[in-house]
């Protein structure tokens, strides 16, 4: 998915609507306004398939249906073969309203053809999705389903116009099933389900039209979130001063490795250092030092048998990253232990998490030192409910835990959502050549490694999931994402930091 042109506000269904409203009563028609969506839409369409002389559009009754008569008549003026096809039962015309009634008179003006659809044959070398837009509730019904359908199996490349049809635009959830899309335009406002949880998967290529709404129009209508983007790398991250030395850019403390899980501890100490951490400590078992130095000899490495050898190793620390291989048996419990009353910021990842949640001693933690990062399973388990019903909203799920355990919370998986209490932050990189053992070790020591170098944890928690899913977007260009390893992160993490 294409992200790098997104505006950073993300809105819901019910936000975008109060922009379109506002937009009209700002003295903007909203016969304009779809007439904008549809020429952006067509434009669009015509960059990425120059070649394409014959289209498909399936339209239904509402506005999102409107924009796709917009498309039809443009394609018609262009001398293009138009197979419109009006989802609906036998009274289509007659159930059109407002804007999208006015579009209907115009294309009748324009001698456009059109028919009802009746799941006969596309003629068309693409076809554009104006079925449903944002208002859908509960599962899709027929004669949507079957449209549906029928698009997915078409083979053909598909637009999607504002949101792919099915999708659910406030949770990114597919409300039975959607139109898998190879490029969506969306309008006005950036909808968060776009980019989270099933979203990304029916997207394809996103593309953002403002559709010339004024600036004061967006300042009156509250954001439901923000996009993490490239420029908060050199906002956050600024180039060091020339006096900086290595107990300036801050200490970071690995505590892991237990038993058979050595590697884990290692992995998130090197994305510590590779991210600009001045100093590295790993504590962890005894038999694993020999690797861990021979892997990473610029770190120290500690071993350690219980909380009381780990105290010395936390008082020098400006930060603890615990949780990569630390196992749920006593020794990774009693070092856990020690490091949450140090009082210094913690990351808490994977099996840190776990002890916690098993223990019933995972409380509120004032303040912004804490970051918590579990994937789906973790964070289901911190909230005593099925994986199933925490995806079913992510953005619920994500301010749940904030509130249930303080700090800044965040929520892994395809659009990773952070939130420290006041900012909701969504990151948009990142690939499925993730889905490898490692990673999440990775992205602790990431974080951990921004937080020493002086970034709060809000904006560690959010800058690190970005550049995590960045250096992985990269790898995959370069080799592709089949085989990625938690490890070839480590040199593009490097690369970005420094904004190359």
């Amino acid at each position: 998915m294409s992200h790098a042109d997104l505006p950073a506000s993300l809105y819901t269904a019910e936000q975008t609507r109060a922009l379109d409203r506002m937009a009209i009563a700002s003295g903007v028609p909203g016969f304009k306004l779809m007439q904008r969506a549809g020429h952006a839409a067509f434009d669009r369409l015509r960059q990425r398939w120059p070649e394409v002389r014959k289209l498909t559009l399936l339209c239904g009754a509402g506005n999102n249906g409107g924009d796709g008569l917009i498309v039809a008549g443009l394609a018609h003026r262009q001398g293009m073969t138009v197979q419109l096809l009006c989802v609906g039962d036998d009274n289509f015309a007659a159930r059109l309203s407002g804007e999208a009634r006015e579009v209907w008179e115009w294309l009748q003006q324009e001698s456009v053809p059109s028919e009802l659809y009746r799941q006969q044959s596309f003629t068309g070398e693409l076809i554009v999705d104006g079925l449903l837009g944002t208002g859908i509730s509960g599962a899709v019904r027929d004669p949507y389903q079957a449209a549906i359908k029928q698009i997915n199996r078409a083979g053909l490349p598909v637009v999607a116009l504002d949101i792919p049809s099915g999708l659910c635009s406030d949770t990114g959830v597919v409300q039975g099933l959607a139109v898998r899309a190879d490029m969506t335009v969306t309008f006005i406002g950036v909808k968060r389900g776009l980019l989270t949880h099933q979203g990304p998967e029916y997207t394809g290529e996103l593309l953002f039209d403002d559709l010339r709404v004024s600036d004061d129009v967006y300042e009156a209508v509250d954001v439901s979130g923000f996009i993490t983007g490239a420029d908060d790398v050199a906002h956050l991250l600024p180039a060091r001063a020339k006096t900086a030395h290595k107990g300036s850019c801050g200490h970071v403390l690995v505590v892991g490795g237990d038993s058979g899980m050595g590697g884990a501890a290692i992995m998130a100490a090197q994305a510590a250092g590779r991210c600009g951490a001045g100093l590295v400590t790993v504590a962890t078992r005894k038999e694993h030092l020999a690797a861990l130095l021979s892997r990473y000899p610029e770190a120290m490495a500690v071993g350690v048998r219980s909380g009381a050898e780990l105290e010395p190793l936390i008082a020098r620390a400006t930060v603890l990253v615990l949780g990569p291989g630390l196992g749920q048996h006593a020794w990774g419990e009693q070092l856990l232990m020690v490091a949450l009353k140090s009082g210094k910021p913690l990351v808490l990842d994977a099996d840190a998490l776990n002890l916690l949640q098993r223990r019933g001693e995972f409380g509120r933690r004032e303040g912004e030192h804490w970051v918590i990062t579990p994937h789906p399973g973790e964070a289901a388990r911190l909230l005593d409910c099925t994986v199933a019903e925490l995806q079913a909203d992510r953005f619920a799920a994500v301010v749940a835990l904030q509130s249930a355990f303080g700090g800044v919370a965040l929520l892994k998986g395809p659009g990773s959502l952070s939130f420290d209490g006041d900012a909701l932050h969504l990151n948009p990189t990142g690939n499925p050549g993730m889905a490898s053992g490692g990673m999440g070790d990775v992205l602790s020591g990431v974080i951990g490694g921004l937080i020493a170098q002086g970034l709060s944890a809000a904006d560690a928690a959010r800058l690190g999931a970005w550049l995590h899913g960045a250096a992985a977007d990269r790898s995959a260009a370069e080799y592709g994402a089949r085989g990625m390893q938690a490890t070839d992160l480590l040199a593009q993490l490097r690369l970005l930091v420094n904004g190359l």
